[in-house]
């Protein structure tokens, strides 16, 4: 769905369908109807998703054309569109922790927790940024992402965790990780300048991890690309874990790092005057500072009305900051 700013700026609005038992393409496809109902109940021309895509399907979908573009026409049947991907493992906050023992728990207080309630899947660990595997990892969803946005869109967007848990966060770590984003701040260049459009990854803090606060956030992320690496921002953890999230937003944006994306539940509960004050900064008078909203499922498997309902709600919030659907007029403030 999209948005625009008084400033005349889109902010692309997307539902995020939550990881679950949904390892293959059939299983992924099967979840679909439910935004198309969704999108339907909304009257909307379209409807954002942002796909969770395990390292396995990646990897099948980045590598068989014939499969992107099925899952391209499956999208296109139900007038859902896809700007961005989400990169971050089940293990490292993709979901709850499974009681099956199949999968993995994040870090207490990890990515995630607290922004969504979602079923275990089967789990697979990605490597953390130390191992060239999760560049790989990355670059595939870079590469599916290309076949599924929109002939008009210019650029999508990935995001991921960044970029390991602080615990035993080393020096020779923090080398590895170091030479692992130049290779993939080389490998987003190749992609753009094979198929002229764009994709950028957001690194995203969580509790426990090398990103938690802004500070940790933008002294890890000093020295990256920022025009192809940023941050991308759970308004949940920032509202739970930062002082004053609207000046941590600010020191971020003050550092030139890029806000690519930003995660955020439909009802922000007792942090709602934080979680507004947070809106206000990131979609302020002088323009937006993401082109990326996901909608974080708040239940395990939401039915049409409650993702129709939560989208209602977040709308409204960005309304009374001057934002509407890109084919109503914005309105005054």
């Amino acid at each position: 769905m999209r948005l625009r700013h008084p400033s005349g700026r889109i902010v692309h609005l997307s539902c995020e369908i939550a990881p679950r038992s949904a390892g293959d393409l059939p299983a992924l496809v099967g979840r679909f109807d439910t935004y198309g109902k969704a999108r339907a109940r909304l009257g909307a021309d379209a409807l954002g998703v942002n796909l969770w895509l395990p390292p396995t399907l990646a990897a099948a979908l980045a590598a068989e054309s014939r499969a992107r573009t099925r899952l391209r026409a499956e999208l296109d049947a139900r007038r859902l569109e896809v700007v961005t991907l989400s990169g971050a493992p089940f293990a490292e906050g993709g979901g709850e922790t499974p009681g099956d023992g199949r999968g993995f728990s994040a870090p207490s207080g990890g990515p995630g927790a607290g922004s969504s309630t979602t079923p275990p899947c089967p789990s697979e660990d990605p490597p953390g940024w130390t191992d060239p595997a999760r560049r790989e990892y990355t670059l595939d969803l870079a590469r599916i992402l290309l076949d599924l946005l929109e002939q008009d869109a210019v650029r999508g967007a990935v995001s991921t965790v960044g970029l390991g848990p602080r615990a035993g966060w080393t020096e020779p770590a923090e080398r590895a990780a170091a030479g692992i984003l130049r290779r993939l701040s080389a490998g987003l260049a190749d992609l753009a300048w094979q198929n002229g459009r764009a994709v950028r990854v957001g690194f995203q803090p969580a509790a426990g991890y090398v990103l938690d606060s802004a500070e940790q956030t933008v002294a890890a992320l000093a020295r990256t690309d920022r025009d192809r690496l940023g941050v991308c921002l759970d308004l949940g953890h920032a509202v739970r874990r930062w002082h004053d999230p609207a000046a941590g937003i600010e020191t971020i944006t003050d550092a030139g790092l890029s806000i690519i994306e930003v995660r955020l539940s439909a009802v922000p509960g007792s942090t709602t005057a934080s979680w507004r004050a947070a809106l206000r900064q990131l979609f302020g008078a002088e323009g937006p500072l993401t082109e990326y909203l996901t909608l974080l499922t708040r239940v395990p498997d939401p039915t049409a009305e409650q993702i129709a309902a939560d989208v209602a709600y977040l709308l409204a919030e960005l309304a009374a900051l001057g934002l509407a659907p890109e084919n109503e007029p914005c309105a005054a403030r």
